[in-house]
């Protein structure tokens, strides 16, 4: 089935390819090869990287490893195991990826590889193996290679669940080990009877510490003390759950659902600016704000965010803070500068909405627009899940009144910042 997958997707693409318009500069190649991985990630519900890599490894294998295709065809190896050979046979010349190829899948290769055939070995064991004959036999220097991959280092980002996120950095081996090898000295040396976290928590500490700026010791437990974020933090959190009358999740941007307690502390101690957002009681929805001008003022950007909570194109994850604003019918065209004429995509998929056919749908005032392919079909964009605030029972009074008060002014502006104040 992986091996008809693969066949699918490579006929498609170069399909697709024979029916484009021939492309006149690079840019247009480009953009021709980002809408079809977008039709794709659309159409099987997976984001764009994974499209991306799933087109790019079924061109691989119908065209450069042969014979990875007909063990994955024969059942005798698992898509695991003919991704890493394709990985592990990047950058390198045909003849180097046949070679590869061969010692791991040929019996007849003149020094095919010793022990258990490639299928039999837990995949991580093939990537072992296949890297170590990798870097023995490429005909480029590590040295030559590292300073192209260098170029490549990044901070990523991945949200979790229960308030938690993982945070990685692909960094030259020597600094990753030299973090890692610093942050797990400082965790030892804070370790003694009268601690109770463990090596694994103290160095996640240790590190928070450093990284936001802090001097001292990592906190006693839990990552309390560690300072918070100094930076433009936009969370929406239900007013008693603010005063802790109630235990309801409050929404960081760029996130999701943090604990009410977390929302307390960044609000209090971290996040300088805190922007007020009417909610409606009967749904949790935001509530409309207008714009005549062509510039978007600060709280539209912000109401921008709070409705869409990411780039709205379907599957991509790009955090609201990074998006550019559109309008989804062009000013110059008669658009207006309202919420339901805007859209706030990633810079990658605004280019791909001027750069090809993908066209956005239009927006209301609660629904970030969808999209329609060059193929014609229609994808509805994601939005955040609103829910209606939760009433606690002995506050039935204060919920009458704020439904008649939304009853009788049913539009109300989007108040501007409002200082934090602390009881």
């Amino acid at each position: 089935m992986a091996a008809m997958k693969v066949h699918l997707a490579a006929e498609y693409a170069d399909a697709a390819k024979d029916m484009a318009a021939p492309a006149m500069a690079p840019q247009e190649s480009s953009a021709q090869e980002m809408g079809l991985v977008a039709e794709v990630a659309c159409v099987l519900r997976v984001s764009e990287r994974t499209a991306g890599a799933l087109l790019a490894e079924a061109h691989t294998l119908t065209t450069s490893l042969p014979l990875t295709l007909s063990a994955l065809q024969a059942g005798t190896i698992s898509w695991q195991h003919a991704r890493i050979l394709v990985d592990e046979t990047s950058n390198l010349d045909p003849d180097g990826a046949k070679a590869l190829e061969a010692h791991f899948l040929d019996p007849d290769d003149p020094n095919p590889a010793r022990g258990c055939p490639a299928g039999e070995l837990v995949p991580g064991r093939l990537r072992h193996k296949a890297r170590t004959w990798r870097e023995r036999h490429h005909p480029i220097s590590i040295e030559k290679r590292h300073t192209r991959c260098v170029q490549d280092r990044r901070l990523e980002y991945a949200p979790d669940r229960d308030g938690m996120a993982w945070l990685s950095a692909y960094l030259p081996a020597d600094q990753a080990a030299g973090i890692w090898e610093r942050t797990t000295s400082a965790a030892r040396a804070l370790q003694g009877p009268d601690e109770d976290r463990t090596l694994s928590q103290l160095r996640a500490d240790t590190a928070a510490t450093w990284l936001l700026g802090g001097t001292g010791e990592p906190a006693d437990e839990l990552g309390e003390g560690i300072p918070s974020p100094r930076a433009q933090v936009l969370i929406t959190v239900p007013v008693l759950s603010l005063l802790g009358v109630t235990d309801e999740p409050a929404t960081l941007d760029g996130y999701g659902p943090i604990p009410p307690s977390m929302a307390r502390q960044l609000i209090a101690n971290g996040a300088e600016s805190f922007h007020r957002v009417l909610t409606d009681p009967r749904d949790g929805a935001p509530l409309e704000i207008g714009r005549t001008s062509y510039r978007l003022t600060k709280a539209q950007r912000q109401w921008l965010r709070l409705r869409d909570g990411k780039c709205p194109f379907p599957g991509c994850s790009n955090h609201s803070l990074d998006n550019e604003a559109d309008h989804l019918l062009a000013w110059a065209h008669g658009g207006t500068t309202g919420i339901s004429n805007l859209g706030q995509p990633c810079p990658k998929h605004h280019r791909l909405r001027h750069t090809t056919v993908w066209t956005p749908t239009t927006a209301t005032k609660n629904e970030p627009p969808g999209w329609i392919s060059p193929t014609g079909r229609h994808y509805a964009s994601e939005q955040p899940d609103w829910e209606p605030p939760h009433w606690p029972d002995h506050l039935p009074a204060m919920a009458e009144h704020m439904a008649k008060n939304l009853a009788e002014h049913p539009e109300p502006a989007m108040p501007g910042p409002s200082p934090v104040r602390t009881p």
